[in-house]
């Protein structure tokens, strides 16, 4: 039997059942897009709560509302196709896994591919012929082909060496999710797509093309991981790079925001990033760590990454002195001084606060000993370093009982004139227009 003719026919045929393994950010929404294009699938993830939600049409991930979710699970609808559970079994009658699990770093800044092995070692149980896995969790190149291949090519149902590119296919394609943005969504950015052989680029082209507008096919899932790792690092060292500009002009008297409106009014040779409290989210912060981490196993100093990343780690700090250095001429200290911090998310219009510099802040500011408040209309609650604090819940009253106010996330729901306008004192981390 030609399988990779077999499983082609299957995707073409919107008959192929697709796993989506880890229902995060980056699962659900592609578990979804799949769904809408006429697939069955299956989303397995260890978290009950996840599993549970899903089932019963209820969205925790902002890019996909509960209406639109509920639209396509089984439990909701007759003839919905989507069913999540936490059962890796379930993998036995799929066609396609498509892992989107966590992978973080540990605590000396080393990937953390825990999660990813126990995904792996579940798919090569249930591995069978003709059966098609992609990695779409952020990594390090070579990850697919040094870590999940031996663990498949060992696996599958018949007890037997399976054969990457006959018995089973394997290919990366990075996740490209921005949570918020409504513009561009898993369907409309292009995907990277990086198989082990030429059979295994041309299924997973071929399935990605049923839901996703246009495929990028690169000479292997290296590559694939490297674009990814290139994308964020290429942001990470621009935003220290601005980052940096702006202590410079600090320290000159000068303003960096007229300076970077006049930069970008040059038609060429020139791309706009502006300045801030740090960088978070789940990727800026990590992706280019995992760059760093391969090239250390290969005696090689990454200095660009190793820098941006001591320059954006430090932004927190730089600007906790500004509010210390704003009450000094108001000739208050920092310790007792109410100090009202608004937006926590990494980002505006999310409630995502993973690696925010928001929470550095506040964590510094709170060791200085200031009575720190916050108001997140995203982020009613949350926990950092042994640290529990929940949003103001009346926000004008919050900026009026404020010693000082520090923007941090500029969502657009904010009225910022009428802040500004009620702050006693007010520093602004963001260009907020």
């Amino acid at each position: 039997m030609n399988h990779k003719e077999n499983l082609l026919q299957k995707i073409r045929g919107r008959e192929a059942v697709i796993a989506v393994i880890g229902l995060g950010y980056v699962g659900l929404p592609l578990a979804v897009a799949f769904a809408k294009n006429g697939f069955q699938v299956i989303g397995v993830d260890v978290d009950e709560q996840k599993v549970v939600s899903i089932n019963r049409g209820v969205s925790y991930v902002n890019d996909i509302p509960s209406a639109e979710l509920a639209r396509w699970t089984v439990e909701a609808q007759d003839d919905g196709r989507i069913t999540a559970t936490g059962d890796y079994a379930q993998l036995a009658h799929a066609d396609v896994a498509i892992i989107c699990v966590p992978t973080p770093l540990n605590k000396t800044r080393d990937p953390d591919v825990r999660f990813l092995i126990d995904a792996g070692k579940s798919i090569a149980r249930y591995l069978h012929p003709g059966m098609l896995v992609i990695l779409e969790s952020t990594t390090y190149p070579g990850t697919t082909e040094e870590l999940l291949l031996p663990m498949l090519t060992q696996g599958g149902q018949e007890g037997r060496p399976c054969r990457v590119g006959e018995d089973f296919f394997l290919a990366y394609s990075p996740e490209r999710i921005d949570p918020g943005r409504s513009d561009w969504t898993v369907e409309n950015t292009p995907k990277v797509v990086g198989g082990v052989t030429s059979a295994c680029l041309e299924v997973a082209v071929e399935l990605y093309q049923q839901a996703i507008d246009a495929i990028v096919p690169v000479s292997s899932p290296a590559a694939a991981e490297m674009t990814k790792l290139l994308e964020n690092t290429f942001r990470a060292v621009n935003i220290a790079l601005v980052n940096e500009v702006a202590l410079m002009c600090d320290k000159l008297g000068l303003d960096v925001w007229e300076i970077i409106e006049a930069a970008a009014t040059k038609p060429y040779g020139f791309m706009k990033f502006t300045p801030g409290p740090g960088v978070g989210g789940h990727c800026i912060p990590l992706d280019p760590h995992y760059l760093s981490w391969k090239l250390k196993t290969l005696n090689y100093n990454a200095r660009f990454i190793q820098l941006a990343g001591e320059i954006n780690s430090e932004m927190p700090r730089y600007w906790v002195e500004k509010v210390q250095d704003a009450l000094n001429d108001v000739e208050k200290p920092v310790k007792n001084s109410r100090i009202l911090i608004l937006g926590v998310a990494y980002k505006k219009d999310i409630d995502d606060v993973r690696e925010s510099p928001a929470l550095d802040i506040i964590a510094l500011l709170k060791e200085k000993g200031a009575d720190v408040r916050y108001h997140d209309p995203y982020v009613p609650h949350f926990s950092y370093n042994g640290l529990t604090l929940t949003s103001e819940p009346d926000l004008d009253a919050a900026v009026q009982a404020a010693d000082c106010v520090v923007i941090v996330t500029d969502h657009s729901v904010y009225d910022w004139r009428a802040i500004k306008e009620h702050a006693a004192l007010l520093v602004d981390t963001r260009h907020v227009l």
